[in-house]
């Protein structure tokens, strides 16, 4: 089977950080318990004529600038960051790729949320496997979702740690060098109405009350029902995915060196971390960042291999779930 290696990555962070002081005053919640419950020390925010395309760009430029990389080159511009760009009836890969200079790249959109970058690990190491032709795909990410945020609603606090940011990855085929492995996806779909921006769609269309009402910011209708039929479900579907595509990799969960998840609530994280054993230090924590739509696996594991975290060898678990449900996990052989 032909390898395909993730080769490099890059990541941008906004300039404004919004420490959990600032969300604390905003919210109405301490600030000890955004630190240490919820796990968010701060967050970065986008300026306002900052998005998701400029930040996928710039963190797109990065990469290539640092690894000298003719975009000319690139066979595929791939996004997979929030579903909340620019406009929203929009592509954002074709108009990332035109302005990065990959004329010879094709644009792939994957409409996905939090889980984003596991399945787009899968997908393009699939895409560079089964067509020879292709040979180099570059995937990009941000997200803009702060700017979905009411923080007084009570109903949605648990999104208070959603900020802003943007990675890069560059894929190459026939390549071993930080091979992609396996990868799995669960889906439960019973949950696909419990997180959405109700209007704007075609079930509720922008109107003035609408804008009035704010109900084009995140929502979740019943938070109660949601975290009664999440709650039983989420950690043991986390650990079978992440099961499922370790040994996918020919290899089992004790093998894993380095866990870099989506960010979440600190108890979670250490409960999956627990249940994988993997100490504090083998795991990526974003709680200078705090959630960032489907970019935190990635972003993590490019914070990781940047501070010497990584090791020749070692083997790492990118870890996400999304609403809707879905988790998903990919592993890459370092």
């Amino acid at each position: 089977m032909r390898p395909v290696g993730l080769v490099a990555t890059a990541s941008y962070l906004p300039a404004r950080w919004m420490p959990a002081a600032e969300i604390a005053e905003r919210s109405g919640i301490p600030e000890h318990i955004l630190v240490d419950r919820f796990g968010l020390r701060g967050k970065h925010i986008a300026a306002p004529d900052e998005h998701v395309s400029d930040m996928a760009v710039t963190a797109a430029t990065r990469l290539l600038e640092e690894r000298d990389v003719d975009p000319a080159s690139i066979d595929a511009v791939v996004y997979f960051g929030s579903t909340f760009k620019d406009y929203p009836v929009w592509h954002a890969a074709p108009h990332i790729a035109h302005r990065l200079g990959a004329r010879n790249a094709f644009a792939l959109e994957l409409d996905y949320v939090s889980c984003g970058a596991p399945v787009m690990v899968r997908v393009v190491r699939d895409l560079l496997r089964a067509e020879p032709e292709l040979h180099r795909i570059l995937a990009v990410g941000a997200c803009r979702e702060s700017a979905l945020l009411d923080y007084g609603r009570e109903r949605t606090r648990f999104m208070l740690n959603f900020g802003d940011g943007a990675v890069a990855g560059l894929f190459e085929a026939d390549t071993r060098r930080h091979e992609v492995l396996g990868a799995h996806m669960i889906t439960d779909g019973s949950f696909s109405l419990d997180v959405k921006v109700p209007a704007g769609g075609s079930v509720e269309p922008a109107s003035a009350a609408s804008v009035a009402a704010q109900r084009h910011l995140l929502d979740v209708p019943d938070p109660a029902s949601m975290k009664t039929r999440l709650d039983p479900v989420t950690i043991p579907a986390f650990i079978d995915v992440a099961r499922v595509a370790v040994e996918r990799s020919g290899a089992s969960l004790a093998d894993v060196s380095l866990l870099c998840a989506l960010h979440m609530k600190r108890s979670i994280h250490d409960a999956i971390r627990t249940e994988l054993g993997l100490p504090q230090e083998r795991t990526v924590y974003l709680d200078d960042t705090g959630h960032m739509s489907g970019i935190d696996t990635l972003l993590g594991l490019d914070r990781a291999a940047r501070s010497g975290l990584l090791d020749e060898g070692d083997l790492v678990l990118l870890l996400a779930a999304g609403t809707g449900y879905t988790w998903a996990a990919a592993c890459v052989r370092w």
